[in-house]
């Protein structure tokens, strides 16, 4: 499928970056996207418009331009595209996503603000080879989707304010991998943690509660598989 056909029937406005990506891409490529295109389609994939992505950064003047953030704020689901191990700065910032299928091979998610203020994710999936979330990835997500599942990957790393305003979030499941985390990760997520953990900050500036939310998160899986819930 040639570029222009690719823009005409398939996506609303697909990224410079990404077409340059699809003209020097080799044959076995072009079929390989062909046939994850039909796969979409033919499963109902195509309601509302797409962001095809290459992954690669997008340059911060080209993010915050006016033309690029009204194009974007138009896709509700991202497809991408090549063989990707990361997701870089600002590949989805602002974008209206409701989809978002994070792929198999990714190692890092993100760097900086990679999802920033994607305020509409419903359906949110990691892959098993998942290591790292860089730091402010999902921040200012506000009424994204309310259950995250990293249990099932490598997860090791989080970075500083990753779901920092995602309002919503009522559940975290994570691995015993995770060991290292920044602060402010999940910085007014009140819905997530009882009332007893102080996620706003409140008046004492220098505590971060990152390390109680996730020993409460813990906790909580700990319990469930033993059938004992707790709120």
């Amino acid at each position: 499928m040639h570029a222009p056909e690719f823009r005409r029937h398939l996506v609303e406005y697909v990224p410079d970056d990404a077409l340059t990506a699809l003209r020097l891409a080799t044959k076995p490529l072009m079929r390989e996207i062909d046939n994850l295109l039909r796969r979409i389609v033919a499963n109902g994939g195509q309601r509302g418009k797409l962001l095809v992505h290459d992954a690669n950064d997008i340059r911060a003047v080209v993010a915050n331009s006016n033309d690029f953030k009204g194009v974007r704020k138009l896709a509700t689901r991202v497809v991408f595209l090549l063989n990707i191990t990361k997701i870089g700065i600002n590949a989805c910032k602002d974008a209206n996503l409701v989809v978002v299928d994070i792929p198999e091979g990714v190692v890092v998610i993100v760097n900086n603000r990679a999802f920033y203020e994607c305020r509409s994710l419903a359906t949110l999936s990691f892959p098993t080879t998942l290591i790292t979330i860089c730091d402010h990835a999902f921040l200012g997500c506000h009424h994204s989707r309310e259950n995250v599942d990293l249990l099932h990957t490598n997860f090791q790393e989080i970075g500083y304010s990753v779901f920092w305003a995602c309002l919503e979030l009522k559940s975290m499941t994570i691995p015993d991998s995770l060991q290292t985390f920044g602060n402010g990760v999940f910085h007014e997520c009140s819905k997530l943690v009882p009332s007893n953990i102080d996620v706003i900050w409140g008046n004492d500036y220098y505590y971060d509660p990152t390390f109680d939310v996730i020993t409460y998160l813990r906790l909580k899986q700990k319990l469930a598989e033993q059938g004992v819930e707790i709120a």
